[in-house]
């Protein structure tokens, strides 16, 4: 029995604990996760392939299309696809491919900071379900300014998958293969453009640019449902829902709540709330001021500063190929199936060049240091090889340079978001994913599509603009290099105050440790 003059904190402080610790046994041993950690792995692959998917669709000739040009002869070609139906300019076009970006710029630190106090898991489910409805959304738009609000609310579904998904892979991949298993999760980057590209190709051709989105939408939906039905997982480095959310044990014999508060609390209803609102209003603060002191740790770290300093110069050279590659290449070499070659060249490279920089840095030992170089040799090949490639006048010798070069160049996506991962402490690694993709695209992606569709409006000469486009590779090279010389630490196994679960080995998988833990419940 509480004492009369005893604070309701105090009441909820003394049985916060042994409610937490009830439920997660009853829960964990009745409910079990139906994943294991290759289940996880698979489902969080297909679902960003689809995310990825939708931006390679978003800039093949089937669904983006091409304006309405006319000769100096006055034959016109009528226009095709969402820059055709709309009469978009090249500037309006690059704008719709960043447009996204300012969901995700929002929201991205939302879900991380949010990771604190709600399940991860559930918050990708959330995210998940805004993504599908957005995307349904860009198929029944009527003209610029939807399909661009569209964009934008899509950006906001991606941005709790890309904060929290590496997270959970990164926790239950065996400790041998991280970089590995975080480099095929990447590799979805490069398949999933590449498929896009043939997807958005042919259903634009066959059906229209509109069935495009709408068959994405259906592809994601189950995952989405997903994201709610089956048991969440936890993240090292945070607490469980339960102990940070526990209610307050009230006597389910009383009469009503508030004669339970008035006789076991000691507090009368009115009382009662207003401690409520002003304990929200601490809550709130105390949130910013978290976040704010998050944000501080990120900034004064200077290797995960250079590392995605690196990452944005890369950014903005890979986005806007993705973008404007067809388009490139149509242009140029007078391919005619530029989809469908890009989308090739893209998926092979990406999927070759993504698991054997995973794989190189494994067997290397996975360190940050090691990590850096691996970065800074393959980007600096990379870009001389696909610099090289442009100034061929010959298509297949382009295609030759420009696969190796892709080749290299997709050797970082492990490598790069290891780095992220492990140069911060496990409970500031959904804020480190979120400030990294933020920083890339809104720094990288989304300037660099509007303004390579500026500079070619300009100087109207698609080899001199990719040439220039392929410069900004050697930045990126030259500020990797740079971190092989700052001393880092991996400190994926450091204590943090938000740790709770109890201490497993680094190479134990979480799921793995929950079935430890399960058995050892049912032998007791």
């Amino acid at each position: 029995m509480a004492k009369k003059d005893e604070p309701v904190e105090r009441l909820e402080e003394r049985n916060t604990p042994v409610m937490a610790d009830m439920a997660s046994s009853v829960n964990g041993a009745s409910n079990p996760s139906w994943f294991t950690p290759l289940r996880l792995l698979i489902i969080f692959c297909v679902i960003h392939l689809i995310n990825y998917m939708d931006r390679g669709a978003m800039a093949s000739n089937g669904v983006n299309g091409h304006r309405t040009t006319c000769t100096t002869d006055g034959t016109c070609t009528s226009g095709s696809g969402i820059q055709g139906q709309f009469n978009l300019s090249n500037f309006e076009d690059g704008v719709l491919s960043s447009a996204f970006m300012v969901g995700l710029l929002v929201a991205c630190p939302i879900f991380a900071s949010l990771a604190k106090r709600a399940n991860p898991f559930r918050l990708i489910g959330v995210g998940l379900s805004v993504w599908t409805l957005a995307v349904v959304g860009c198929g029944f738009s009527f003209n610029f300014w939807s399909i661009a609000v569209c964009r934008m609310i899509v950006g906001v579904g991606e941005a709790s998958f890309i904060s929290l998904a590496a997270p959970f892979i990164d926790d239950n991949a065996p400790v041998e293969k991280k970089t590995g298993w975080l480099g095929i999760f990447y590799m979805c980057i490069p398949t999933g453009y590449a498929i896009g590209y043939l997807y958005g190709g042919f259903v634009g051709q066959h059906l229209g640019w509109r069935y495009a989105f709408w068959g994405e939408a259906i592809l994601m939906v189950s995952f989405a449902v997903l994201g709610f039905v089956i048991k969440p997982l936890q993240l090292k480095g945070f607490a469980p829902q339960e102990t940070t959310n526990a209610p307050i044990p009230v006597d389910t014999t009383a009469s009503s709540v508030k004669d339970d508060l008035k006789t076991k609390v000691g507090v009368s209803p009115k009382d009662f709330q207003e401690k409520s609102a002003e304990n929200s209003s601490i809550s709130v603060l105390s949130e910013v001021l978290r976040f704010v002191k998050d944000m501080k740790a990120l900034l004064v770290n200077k290797v995960f500063v250079v590392n995605v300093l690196g990452y944005v110069a890369y950014n903005f050279v890979i986005g806007a190929y993705s973008y404007w590659g067809p388009k490139a290449g149509y242009s140029i070499y007078q391919m005619k199936n530029a989809d469908m070659i890009f989308g090739g060249v893209t998926v092979v490279s990406g999927i070759f060049g993504t698991l054997a920089g995973g794989y190189i840095l494994d067997r290397m030992s996975n360190t940050i240091s090691n990590a850096f170089k691996l970065l800074s040799a393959a980007v600096f090949l990379g870009a001389a090889f696909c610099f090289g490639s442009f100034c061929f006048k010959s298509m297949y010798g382009f295609l030759v340079l420009f696969s190796i070069g892709e080749l290299l160049v997709f050797a970082i996506q492990g490598p790069v978001n290891f780095v992220c991962l492990h140069c911060v402490t496990p409970s500031l690694r959904p804020l480190s994913m979120a400030i990294s993709t933020v920083s890339i695209h809104i720094f990288g992606d989304v300037p660099s599509s509007p303004l390579v569709g500026i500079l070619q409006d300009h100087i109207n000469d698609w080899r001199k603009t990719s040439l220039i486009l392929t410069a900004f590779l050697f930045p990126a090279a030259i500020i990797w290099f740079i971190g092989i010389f700052l001393h880092s630490v991996d400190r994926f196994d450091e204590d943090n105050e938000q740790q709770v679960t109890p201490n497993r080995s680094s190479a134990e998988p979480s799921l793995e440790a929950e079935k430890v833990q399960q058995t050892n419940k049912a032998s007791a």
